[in-house]
């Protein structure tokens, strides 16, 4: 049985601005490295037996938060990154429909086999890269305890994975940046324990809503 703790990066000022993070590698904001610190310090008295996060900067950091409190060292993988939004990474909501007004009607299809121009991923090809990360973190560190820092559309894949939900359509699930999800591999099945733990959040500012009405969390 192997242990799962996969969090989303803290705060970016592009998740403040509803911008299209995508692949970008946009840092943590101020409030964002506030989070990350009191996360490492809600992490700090739990086992962990290893620590992944994805290559880019927003999840590397609050990787490092956790690891400083640990005395870890975190493992880079480049498959836990976020999915790829191809020509609207780095635009808002109003500048994509300005400019790509005919792009925009295709994404709020929500359509699982549409991948946006520019190296874009579609929900289908996303999925299953979030499945090989998945697959070859068993393969490596089964049977162990392990932190994956991550981004809300990895996040929203394992969360459509253990409810069978389809991949077409809006996102279901709230996913807070910092927010614990614990989740569990037994035998051949993904269990969801726990989901958006927020408590080492209090007192700090609301966050963005990561609802999917018109954008898909500033991922």
């Amino acid at each position: 049985m192997t242990e799962l703790i996969v969090i989303r990066h803290g705060e970016t000022d592009w998740n403040r601005q509803h911008r299209f993070q995508g692949q970008i590698d946009v840092p943590l904001n101020t409030i964002g490295q506030r989070q990350a610190d009191r996360l490492g310090r809600r992490l700090a008295d739990e086992p962990i037996d290893v620590l992944i996060s994805s290559d880019l900067q927003r999840a590397r950091s609050t990787a490092e938060a956790i690891a400083r409190s640990r005395g870890l060292e975190a493992r880079v993988e480049p498959l836990w990154r976020e999915q790829g939004f191809g020509v609207l990474e780095g635009l808002d909501v109003p500048t994509i429909q300005r400019r790509h007004a005919d792009l925009w009607q295709r994404w709020i299809r929500h359509d699982a086999d549409y991948a946006l121009p520019g190296g874009g991923e579609s929900n289908v090809e996303f999925h299953a890269r979030v499945m090989r990360a998945l697959r070859s973190l068993l393969a490596a560190h089964g049977g162990r305890r392990i932190v994956v820092v991550t981004h809300g559309g990895v996040l929203d894949m394992l969360w459509r994975t253990v409810n069978a939900l389809p991949l077409q359509g809006p996102r279901a699930c709230d996913i807070p940046n910092t927010g614990i999800n614990r989740l569990r591999w037994a035998g051949d099945r993904l269990l969801i324990l726990r989901w958006a733990e927020s408590d080492h959040l209090e007192g700090l500012p609301e966050q963005p809503s990561t609802a999917q009405r018109s954008v898909p969390e500033t991922i």
